[in-house]
């Protein structure tokens, strides 16, 4: 099958930043086949699905390079009491659902990502295979990871770190069945990465094993890092290092790490962070809610790969861009650096390259394949549209964005989402969400908790 968008603005975000206007894009099958004049290209196609682009942009779909889908149902409560929380609760809402609630707010958590133009995102997480088939069916290009660590909870809770066999032996085990199960499903449009969790709670065993089973499968692997001072102060007082060095003693670092957020990270962990050619995840909007900020332009100046990510309570990547440009040029103190084609690229391109796909995704050119998304630009907060680039980033909303493409399928179209009941799933996962906390609630009724419930869902 054929389609054609034309008389449209393509931001292609090549090499070269080049913008097209009044030009059309050919997707055959799952791929761009070619893009440039409209009515020259039109002529050659007669047969093809023709789509009229005037008043719109088509972008690269962004790539989400971290994510915790489930973590939608601690919505409006874990952002606001810091990181770790300071909650007293043992558990989370999400940690209370039920396989099947799971589903349903892994479908929610899809819902918002393609409203806002993901469509390709790394999700980590624990029984991922609970809800993977209705992952799959939304359409998205999906990295599967299940999230591992071996040590011991309890103990770790009164400040000692033990780590435990059998749970460093399950923890590899679910992994391996995930990547067994997963891996290239759905026309590769499904593939898994290996996740140990966090310096401070994975073993140098688990480090080391977690590598080899990426390196025997040709796979990526991606791991929490320099995400709180707690963890700094754990691996120091338990390693005698900081975090990066002590995954650089145990053979994690290189050029298919993902290494999550960096908020951390002194001089001596970014040098190696770059000497090895690892990528970075800046997860800007979860950083800036909890005061910090990945020193973006020291760890690009390393040399390394920059990618974005959500992490937790939302799925928004518009807001994970604006948020990491005026995050960097705050703690810059520079007006102008980076420039919102610099954060489109490390939300496309940069994060496709750390996923491992550059050589497919995060740029609209012939061969790629045909991943995007459509911004009806003619809204009074984006006109003028003499730099599109630059409105879209600087005020753009998810409801600016009409359509959503993955491997040539339209999985939104005149903004309605094709793959997903979206007001089933809206219904359900707000009564969930409630369910869930109320759960948390009646379990450790003796625990303080600063909020107060509405007594039923705002839904019903």
């Amino acid at each position: 099958m054929t389609t054609i968008i034309k008389n449209t603005t393509i931001v292609t975000g090549d090499a070269h930043r080049t913008l097209l206007y009044g030009s059309a894009i050919v997707i055959e099958d799952e791929r761009i086949s070619e893009l440039g004049d409209s009515e020259e290209i039109e002529s050659r196609y007669p047969a093809a699905e023709i789509l009229d682009g005037r008043g719109k942009a088509v972008f690269p779909g962004l790539v989400n390079c971290h994510t915790h889908l489930l973590a939608v149902t601690d919505r409006g409560i874990l952002e606001d009491f810091g990181f770790p929380t300071t909650l007293a609760f043992p558990v989370t809402g999400r940690s209370m659902l039920t396989p099947d609630e799971r589903k349903v707010m892994a479908l929610l958590a899809a819902v918002e990502a393609i409203r806002s133009g993901t469509t390709c995102l790394l999700e980590i997480s624990s029984n991922i295979p609970e809800y993977a088939d209705e992952l799959a069916g939304t359409g998205l290009r999906l990295v599967l990871a299940e999230n591992i660590n071996d040590f011991d909870e309890e103990e770790a809770r009164r400040g000692s770190y033990r780590f435990l066999e059998d749970k460093l032996d399950a923890g590899l085990q679910r992994s391996i069945d995930l990547i067994e199960k997963w891996h290239g499903r759905e026309n590769n449009r499904v593939t898994c990465f290996v996740a140990p969790h966090a310096p401070e709670n994975c073993s140098p065993n688990l480090l080391r094993h977690s590598r080899e089973i990426a390196d025997e499968r040709g796979l990526g692997y991606t791991i929490h890092l320099s995400q709180s001072h707690i963890e700094i102060e754990a691996v120091m007082r338990t390693r005698g290092v900081r975090p990066t060095q002590y995954l650089f003693a145990n053979g994690l670092l290189g050029p298919r790490l993902v290494a999550a957020h960096c908020r951390y990270v002194d001089a001596s962990e970014i040098a190696l962070l770059g000497q090895t050619g690892s990528a970075v995840s800046n997860n800007a909007a979860i950083a800036a809610r909890r005061g910090a900020a990945a020193p973006a332009k020291e760890i690009l100046d390393a040399g390394c790969n920059m990618g974005m990510g959500t992490d937790n309570m939302a799925e928004d990547m518009v807001e994970v861009m604006r948020t990491g440009l005026f995050a960097e040029r705050v703690r810059r103190n520079d007006e102008m650096h980076p420039g919102p084609e610099d954060v489109l690229e490390w939300a496309t391109s940069g994060g496709a390259r750390a996923l491992g796909m550059g050589d497919s995704i995060g740029s609209l050119e012939a061969g790629m394949k045909a991943d995007l998304f459509m911004v009806d630009v003619m809204r009074a907060h984006l006109v003028p549209t003499n730099r599109i680039v630059s409105s879209f980033v600087h005020q753009g909303q998810p409801a600016d964005i009409t359509d959503v493409m993955v491997d040539g399928r339209w999985l939104m179209r005149d903004s309605k989402i094709k793959t997903i009941d979206e007001a089933d799933i809206v219904r359900q996962a707000e009564r969930i969400g409630h369910a869930a906390w109320s759960r948390v609630i009646e379990k450790y009724p003796d625990v303080p908790f600063p909020i107060r419930l509405p007594p039923r869902p705002l839904g019903d």
